[in-house]
């Protein structure tokens, strides 16, 4: 392990600088979007266009990362990432906005996939787990404490901006600094979603859905607590717990997942979290604006949940839940797949994701819209629903399958294709040439 922080500590620490602002970035502007009364609809739309950016990058940096190599790449969208949120604190305007979401999407994917691509360059087959895990603990300690920054300074000020922009360009220093070589950048194949979908409707279907539930929970958060009249620490705490039970809840729901049916782990932790997300809109101090309760309810209600620590608890289990389906949908998958498979059928899954992510944020607008802030549960909760009565339904159609060369591998939400590749089930020794023919 020591030898392995030696080789990689710059990448390491540029990663988690780039993780600790992007933590911070995508809440804060959600906060200063209500704040300046942007119309609900046109918050959803400006917080879609990170996903957009996020999904063109996946079809084109692949290649730019190919022509003109890692360094170049890296460096160019960071800065491009650094200089889009000051578009942000210059232009106070959802239209500009929405641009320099797409902008920041597709400069974050470049540096994932750069950060990535270089990570799995170091990586063995002894060592890639390692790796891995500490990828995984850096992303989600970085977004924990990025969002503990919106308490750096009020949202309405420029000076929470500049610090995303500084630390963005801090991140660079370490990487570009680094005296070991950037990989040869190995273009990953893909499998069609047709083709996803017949070798399981379940985990394609499941993906599909997970893709609607993580972008809101990541980007619409922060406007929900907004425009519920929460504090920024309040707001920063409650996000703060969404992200470290994300992160917890990871091993337990794997280990149970490689030892029973890997379907019914996904179809309960689905229930679960339906059953936490209609608890969490009546853990505030007022019933859901869409429900028209007596007086006598609302004051049982609000008597029984009305503390705040309840809705933190509600949201924390509700989190612990959700956040580790995208790693089950992956694994549920690669059980019917041989081992040479999987990384491109992560990519395809990635596709599948990828194409509901850009649209989460803006639908779930509607639903806030329609129905007042608590729509935000109700569109989670719809999802969460969805997928788990697909899974009973699916459960009566195919009996269950097991795959020795696959288990649960727990993995951050913004991991790429690229990334994929640092799972020890793919069992692709990168350091050996001959290996990276396959």
């Amino acid at each position: 392990m020591g030898k392995l922080f030696k080789n990689s500590w710059a990448l390491f620490m540029g990663y988690g600088i780039i993780i600790l602002a992007h933590g911070l970035q995508g809440n804060l502007l959600g906060l200063r979007a209500v704040l300046e009364d942007f119309n609900i609809i046109a918050t959803g739309i400006l917080m879609s266009g990170y996903f957009i950016g996020y999904f063109t990058a996946a079809n084109i940096v692949p290649n730019l990362v190919g022509k003109v190599g890692h360094i170049r790449v890296f460096a160019a969208f960071a800065s491009v990432a650094s200089l889009s949120i000051l578009i942000h604190a210059i232009f106070v305007n959802p239209y500009i906005w929405s641009i320099g979401r797409f902008l920041t999407g597709f400069s974050m994917l470049s540096i994932f996939v750069v950060v990535e691509s270089w990570l799995n360059d170091r990586a063995t087959n002894k060592t890639r787990g390692k790796v891995l895990s500490i990828y995984m603990v850096i992303t989600f300690t970085g977004l924990a404490l990025g969002v503990l920054l919106l308490n750096f300074n009020n949202p309405s000020q420029y000076e929470p901006f500049i610090l995303v922009s500084l630390l963005l360009s801090i991140a660079l220093i370490p990487i570009l600094l680094t005296k070991r070589k950037p990989p040869t950048f190995k273009k990953i194949s893909s499998i069609s979603v047709k083709e996803l979908y017949k070798t399981s409707p379940f985990g394609t279907v499941s993906m599909f859905c997970v893709g609607f539930l993580h972008p809101v929970i990541f980007t619409m958060g922060a406007v929900y607590g907004a425009l519920m009249n929460f504090s920024i620490l309040e707001i920063s705490l409650y996000l703060f717990l969404i992200t470290i039970a994300g992160a917890l809840f990871q091993w337990p729901i794997g280990y149970l997942s490689d030892r029973f049916d890997r379907r019914l782990i996904i179809v309960i932790t689905a229930l679960l979290g339906s059953v936490f997300s209609f608890l969490c809109f009546f853990s505030v101090a007022e019933s859901p604006d869409f429900i028209n309760l007596s007086s006598n309810w609302k004051t049982i209600i609000q008597h029984i949940t009305g503390h705040r620590l309840i809705f933190y608890i509600f949201i924390s289990l509700y989190a612990g839940m959700c956040l580790p389906l995208f790693s089950l949908n992956l694994a549920y998958v690669n059980d019917f797949l041989p081992k040479e498979k999987f990384v491109s059928a992560g990519a395809g899954l990635q596709l599948i994701f990828g194409l509901s992510a850009m649209t989460a944020p803006f639908l779930c607008s509607f639903f806030i819209k329609e129905l007042g802030p608590n729509g935000f549960f109700v569109f989670l909760f719809i999802f969460q629903t969805i997928i788990g009565l697909f899974g009973i339904y699916r459960m009566t159609r195919r009996s269950s399958s097991e795959n020795p060369d696959n288990t649960f591998t727990p993995l951050p939400r913004n991991i790429t294709p690229v990334g994929i590749q640092l799972d020890p089930d793919t069992g692709v020794d990168l350091s050996n040439p001959e290996n990276n023919k396959r």
